[in-house]
């Protein structure tokens, strides 16, 4: 029987942690069937299983780490169906019907699992089809709903869900929890948060850029009056799509702003390889659009698009968040004019646009009410001074302004 190990998930990790299981003991598996939910430093992914077979045997429970390498799955031969011999108490009938069940299992067996927290890491589940759960053990509509509960300390048989069939969703956690909310007091400390999987990952990068890159901020206030009309005149192109092509026009004019430091040398790059912030429901992560030089607008429009979706749907894999050279960031959808963002280390900066209102602004020596918004730059001073990292923030701006007239240049 082949044991199936946590994969290889690229970027360096060494360790995944079991966010839920999405087969059980028993259930049939087929080539490449995602089986577990595991989350990284990176995201939260399906892994999927490459033999054909029985689930024997379950490694590992929600909330545990394993490092990769280590035994997730063991799979037997598959039943026999049709006719032919069989052993007793395994007959052919009862295949579709552990199919059925299979979804369902899953969750109850997560649910029991949770509740005898004396389970240790790598003691598989008995080989047999697990027995029907308790009639008071909840249901919940995904892994991340559990692991909700479970971080906020909140016991899920105490939750009345309002899904189909009393199923727990992820507003009924929300809801409870902002009905425990309270004002803290001295002998409260209110809840704790873990830093850890792509939570503490983040945490982890924001410290490290304030620890080693000496960084200083640039800002100016712009007239994107004509910038909004052709973000109109393109339906297919975000704001932030806009911004990134200007970004990129921006960095071939100023290339030491696309470079990274390396012990006592400067490293400018080729290639743009273009983060920007995405807000997602696990909290603020950074898909990067690999070689945004080469690409139209429209293209770029697209691939950021397309990054926001899977980011949102919890499905970007750790390549598509890493190895990003510049990050830009579209801090004004939060209601904020400016921010003094920390850079993405390990790159050199960081642009920033804030919200955009109506403003009394001069034009052709009249006072008028336009739409305005202010740039901001942090950058790595080791990298450029402020000449460079100014003219830099200059140009985007004047592109900014005239969007026309910078788009005809390509």
């Amino acid at each position: 029987m082949p044991d199936f190990r946590l994969p290889d998930l690229g970027e360096g990790l060494t360790e995944g942690e079991i966010v839920g299981w999405l087969v059980s003991v028993g259930d049939e598996v087929s080539i490449d069937q995602p089986v577990v939910e595991v989350e990284t430093a990176k995201a939260v992914v399906e892994v999927p299983c490459p033999y054909e077979g029985v689930v024997s045997a379950r490694f590992g429970e929600p909330g545990e780490k394993l490092a990769v390498g280590s035994v997730l799955l063991t799979v037997g031969e598959p039943e026999q169906s049709g006719s032919g011999n069989v052993l007793i108490g395994y007959g052919t009938s009862e295949t579709p019907r552990r199919r059925r069940r299979r979804e369902s299992n899953a969750q109850h067996a997560s649910v029991q699992r949770s509740e005898h927290p004396n389970s240790t890491l790598g003691t598989p589940e008995p080989a047999t089809v697990p027995a029907p759960p308790p009639a008071t053990a909840p249901a919940v509509i995904s892994p991340l709903v559990r692991q909700l509960a479970r971080e906020n300390g909140l016991a899920l048989d105490r939750i009345e869900g309002t899904g189909p069939g009393g199923v727990i969703r992820r507003a009924d956690v929300e809801r409870e929890l902002a009905a425990r909310a309270t004002p803290l007091s001295t002998e409260s400390a209110g809840r704790r948060i873990p830093l850890r999987g792509l939570r503490g990952a983040v945490a982890e990068k924001l410290a490290t850029s304030r620890r080693e890159i000496p960084e200083a901020t640039v800002w100016v206030d712009v007239d994107a009056t004509d910038f909004l009309a052709a973000r109109a005149a393109l339906p297919t192109v975000s704001l932030l799509a806009l911004l990134a092509r200007f970004t990129v026009l921006g960095l071939k004019k100023f290339p030491e702003l696309n470079s990274r430091v390396e012990g006592d040398e400067v490293v400018v790059l080729d290639q743009v390889h273009l983060g920007f912030a995405a807000q997602t429901e696990r909290g603020l992560v950074v898909p990067v659009v690999r070689d945004a030089q080469s690409l139209t607008t429209t293209e770029l429009a697209a691939a950021i698009a397309a990054h926001t979706a899977s980011a949102r749907e919890g499905k970007l894999t750790p390549a598509a968040m890493t190895g990003g050279t510049f990050t830009v960031n579209n801090y004004g959808v939060f209601g904020v004019d400016g921010s003094a963002a920390i850079i993405n280390h390990p790159e050199a900066a960081i642009l920033g646009l804030g919200r955009i209102i109506d403003r009394p602004w001069a034009v052709d020596g009249q006072l008028a009410v336009r739409k305005v918004a202010q740039l901001t730059l942090a950058f790595d001073h080791r990298v450029c001074d402020g000449g460079t990292a100014g003219g830099f923030l200059r140009f985007v701006a004047d592109c900014v302004e005239s969007p026309i007239k910078a788009l005809a240049d390509l």
